[in-house]
């Protein structure tokens, strides 16, 4: 069976983005970004909603001449080898390759998914994996922390769901980020 992993890039006070919807501050560098790399690599699907799928679709036509950082060809080509839901209820099309729309988020379905999936899922944006989160779904937690701090914002993790987790790993990065890796536990 497959693993649902919800990774997010946050601020110290556990924020996506901030209170005018800026990310610019979560900016990884080239060590993080490599980091961050080596765990989509494994991933066969990832699970969007709207808003983040809009944010990553700019990867599908992301340049990738030899120009362009290594880090970042990298996750252009692991992007698009993907598959990609995208949950929304007001998008009309797809602007990605190996891209589906679902209009509703149905937990039994997603755990169907995991069942059948050969590789690792993700689940990218705070409002989508708040459902999975809620609904028992998540297997594990990666959260990038800056060392900032925006004071309010989009939450990387829901106020009304209560999980308990097993820390995995920790790792520091030279710009003072760091990846703290948790397993849900059943």
């Amino acid at each position: 069976m497959a693993k649902l992993i919800y990774a997010a890039i946050t601020s110290l006070d556990g924020y996506v983005a901030d209170e005018e919807g800026k990310f610019d501050w979560a900016m990884p560098d080239d060590e993080v970004h490599g980091s961050v790399n080596d765990l989509e690599r494994p991933v066969g699907t990832h699970l969007y909603g709207r808003r983040m799928y809009d944010v990553m679709v700019a990867w599908e036509t992301m340049p990738t001449g030899s120009d362009q950082p290594a880090v970042m060809r990298d996750f252009a080509a692991i992007w698009r080898a993907a598959e990609k839901i995208v949950y929304s209820t007001t998008l009309e099309t797809v602007a990605s390759a190996r891209t589906r729309i679902e209009r509703s988020f149905d937990p039994e379905a997603v755990a169907r998914l995991k069942a059948q999936a050969d590789r690792d899922i993700s689940i990218g944006g705070p409002h989508l994996a708040a459902q999975a989160l809620g609904a028992g779904l998540v297997d594990e937690c990666h959260l990038y922390v800056n060392p900032v701090v925006v004071g309010g914002g989009s939450a990387a993790l829901p106020d009304d769901v209560r999980i308990q987790l097993d820390l995995l790993g920790v790792r520091r990065f030279e710009n003072g980020v760091v990846h703290l890796h948790y397993r849900v536990r059943p």
